[in-house]
């Protein structure tokens, strides 16, 4: 080894020739996976530094549909130093003497708002100065969105219910802003008890009330969740504390990041195309030396250790450069990073994010260098001598076992790294069956475009024959050139094809079957008088209604529900429970029967088809359902169809009217009406009853469109890194081709061949590898996008044609770019002296 190692280092002395493709391929893929890693770890440290005030309380709890008793105030006046209620809702705040509302997501608050943090207001002054009475009338602070949107300034007035408030300022960031999840409206702030003639807090209407607590330092947080969710078991509170006080966001961030590290793996897949190349290259420039070692008596272990050392030392620099980079590329953008978010983020050097990322450099330099290195024990030197170049020859068993096992580290890695394990794995078969794809692809081109170069077709066009002769001769071009940049272009045509069909699920399909609006908070006594103004209408095709409640599965068949379902999302929250008498329209059961119209007995339940069948439940099953603190256990009667996706009205429990006597509910509505009548509609509405809420599906479908654009952008950018690295590659094989091009070029002008003729046959052959590798990354990456939609997004997978052709033209126009790029000084050089240094 120290022989082996003195050699090494000698050679290191020539510098990085050969090697610098080999280095920007490593640190590439390297620092995409370090920057994308230190964001999230960023993310997630600091939702745990703020987690307090984010989520506005040591901790919280949140009940629905009601407020809690006064013996539930005192019990949680006793365990913390000081408790704030919050209650949550949707409402339409309208101006008083105008037709214009909008939809607002009310925060009322009490004065103890906020625990934690300060909130920001336009003009500047303190929340409890802009929320007090000023003449007479409740003070309010509103997103700039929606003041903008209903054209109000500080000063002017609108109405919440029957309520009319002052609009004092301008809501520019509250420090609870990131504890919520997806809201269909901008907020407002107001006082609880201003909201007492409102009409908007009553026993039924949909609201949720939340009592956050600070807690003594030192509180254990998971002994004290224990105790109060024990304590108040009867109303089946859910419980939240600072150890994660964003947890949509957080699971948001996590998952993303963890997708876009999956993608960064593609990138140093591409990569290891690269790697490979580079390493191949450089040891056929060292046959000479190779053989040189060999005849002086040097075993097949020493000259695999000779060039081990060397390698291992480069890739140690290439992996050091993307740690580098991707270190510091989250810090220089940390104020950019930092506005687009909705949380606070902890922007700094973060060592776990920076160890995964080498860990995964590692295994990528030992997998990709591994082949062509130990290829080299099977060649004798009288053979390198001959040939002088490196044959192909299979390695031994042994280096053959030794790449699968790391090939399956790196897969092991990403999905034990990523929290996201069977898309990683599938991620990893997904990038394997394209590797095979485009060598095989690679393969073909050749072999076409060496039968179709001898031709009687191609007689008198020298040009296309000479480009056609060029891809299908020796050499390793074009299977460089496509596998490369075919690997990028096909992880960017899955991501385009997934986009497209993310939003098409949205833009194509909700809008021909969605409602115009959900209506919500109808009181049972203007049900009939709401139905008697949609239906009066013309432009309206129908209304659905029934009655809306919460409700909580605590238990099935008398065991814990989480115990019996894990993790599923039927018993995470609460669910949308009606009741019915008659079998609703357009139901289908599919297990079971309905109860009579006249059904009195015990409660029956009506139960989701595909879910009941994903926990393993069975008619005849029981379920307990905890309704505004009430235990209701009924026997699983029947199982229904439901299509969530259809955006209607639709209930995961329905139940017989009997079981739910009593109970204060609402009413909940579907709307479906032309486009011309939506507006009216909500005027009448809202003026007539301004305790009721209408949502439109329209705004909804946009709110949501936009979020998934965001979404895709961020993946879109991460999936460029993959393609970058294929261009570095491609202009590592254009490079590389260099030499034998000035050759080629040499006998071309010998034999008369103009500039011109030899400058167009090298961009024919680029654009007919760039036109295969497009090819074939089109037909993968819309493989891809097909598993992906179909059976992780679970929507309908439908070929979006614009993505492909520009992802084809764009393979054309980047091998066309790098393949000419490297023709000016084969062109330029004089065929005198190239062709006299050759034999």
């Amino acid at each position: 080894m120290s022989v082996a190692w003195s050699i090494a280092r000698r050679e290191l002395r020539g510098g990085l020739r050969g090697f610098r493709v080999f280095l920007a391929c490593l640190a590439l893929g390297v620092a995409a996976i370090a920057a994308v890693g230190s964001v999230r770890s960023s993310i997630q440290a600091g939702i745990e530094e703020q987690g307090a005030t984010l989520l506005g309380g040591d901790a919280a709890i949140e009940l629905t549909y009601r407020r809690a008793p006064a013996e539930t105030r005192d019990y949680l006046e006793t365990i913390a130093e000081e408790v704030g209620e919050v209650i949550d809702f949707r409402s339409m705040a309208r101006l008083p003497e105008a037709d214009d509302s909008a939809l607002t997501q009310v925060k009322a608050v009490d004065g103890t708002w906020p625990i934690y943090g300060t909130p920001e207001l336009d003009p500047p002054m303190s929340i409890g100065a802009a929320l007090g009475q000023v003449d007479g009338l409740p003070g309010a602070v509103m997103a700039p969105l929606l003041a903008d949107r209903l054209q109000l300034s500080p000063g002017d007035t609108f109405m919440l219910g029957a309520q009319e408030f002052r609009l004092a300022a301008r809501l520019v960031s509250a420090p609870d802003d990131g504890s919520g999840g997806f809201d269909f409206g901008p907020p407002t702030v107001v006082r609880i008890d201003a909201l007492a003639e409102s009409g908007l807090i009553a026993q039924g209407t949909l609201f949720d009330s939340e009592y956050r607590l600070r807690l003594p330092p030192g509180t254990d947080l998971a002994a004290l969740e224990g105790e109060v969710t024990d304590t108040l078991s009867d109303l089946a509170p859910r419980w939240r504390d600072a150890r994660n006080g964003a947890p949509g966001v957080s699971e948001f961030v996590d998952r993303l990041g963890s997708f876009l590290v999956l993608v960064g793996l593609a990138g140093l897949a591409v990569g290891g195309v690269g790697i490979s190349a580079a390493v191949r290259a450089y040891l056929d420039e060292k046959t000479e030396v190779i053989a040189t070692l060999k005849t002086l008596g040097a075993g097949r272990s020493t000259i695999f250790a000779v060039y081990a050392f060397q390698i291992g030392v480069l890739a140690a620099i290439g992996i050091v450069l993307g740690l580098v980079l991707g270190g510091l590329i989250p810090v220089v953008f940390g104020q950019v990073i930092s506005a687009a978010l909705p949380i606070p983020a902890d922007i700094a050097l973060r060592p776990g994010p920076l160890a995964e990322a080498a860990l995964y450099g590692v295994i990528a330099a030992a997998l990709f260098t591994l082949w062509p290195l130990a290829k080299t024990e099977r060649v004798r030197a009288a053979a390198l001598f001959r040939d002088g170049g490196t044959p192909e020859a299979w390695p031994r068993p042994l280096y053959v076992i030794l790449t699968g096992a790391l090939l399956a580290l790196l897969v092991g890695a990403a999905a034990i790294f990523s929290g996201m394990a069977e898309i990683a794995l599938w991620s990893a078969f997904g990038i394997f069956v394209a590797f095979l794809l485009l060598v095989a692809a690679g393969r073909l081109v050749r072999a076409i475009s060496r039968r179709l170069a001898r031709t009687r077709a191609l007689r008198g066009r020298p040009m296309l024959r000479m480009a056609l002769s060029s891809v299908g001769g020796p050499g390793n071009e074009a299977a460089s050139v496509v596998l490369s940049l075919g690997l990028g272009l096909s992880v960017l045509a899955a991501v385009g094809q997934v986009d497209t069909n993310l939003r098409g699920a949205i833009q194509r399909e909700l809008p021909d079957i969605a409602p115009s609006f959900f209506v919500v908070d109808i009181q049972p006594d203007q049900i009939e008088a709401v139905r008697e103004r949609v239906e009066g209408d013309p432009l309206v095709e129908r209304m659905d209604s029934a009655p809306m409640l919460r409700g909580m599965i605590t238990q099935i068949n008398g065991r814990p529900a989480r115990e019996v379902a894990g993790d599923h999302w039927i018993v995470e929250g609460d669910r949308g429970v009606t009741y019915a008498a008659e079998l609703p329209e357009r139901t289908e059961i599919t297990a079971g029967e309905w109860w009579g119209a006249e059904y009195d007995g015990p409660p029956q339940i009506s139960f989701v088809a595909e879910e009941a069948a994903e926990i393993g439940l069975e008619i005849g099953d029981t379920m307990t359902v905890n309704i505004l603190g009430r235990e209701i256990t009924g026997e699983l009667a029947s199982f229904r169809n439901v299509d969530f996706s259809t955006a209607a009205m639709n209930f995961t429990i329905t139940m017989n009217p009997s079981a739910l006597s009593g109970a204060p509910h609402s009413w909940l509505a579907t709307i479906y009406a032309e486009p011309e009548a939506e507006a009216e509609l909500m005027r009448d509405i809202t003026r007539s009853y301004p305790n009721i809420t209408m949502i439109s599906v329209r705004d909804a479908i946009g709110r949501a469109t936009d979020l998934l654009g965001t979404i895709a952008a961020a993946i879109t950018y991460g999936a460029l890194i993959t393609l970058v690295t294929g261009a570095v590659v491609l202009v590592g094989a254009a490079a590389a081709g260099e030499r034998a091009r000035t050759y080629e070029a040499a006998v071309l002008k010998t034999l008369g061949a103009p500039r011109a003729r030899i400058l167009g046959e090298f961009a024919l052959r680029s654009a007919i590898l760039g036109l295969s590798a497009g090819l074939v990354a089109v037909f993968a990456g819309g493989m891809a996008g097909w598993a992906i939609s179909t059976f992780v997004m679970e929507t309908t997978f439908v070929f979006e044609p614009v993505s492909a052709i520009a992802i084809v033209l764009g393979g054309v126009l980047v091998t066309l770019l790098a393949g000419l790029a490297f023709a000016w000084r084969p062109l330029a050089a004089r065929p005198a002296q190239v062709l006299r240094a050759r034999e």
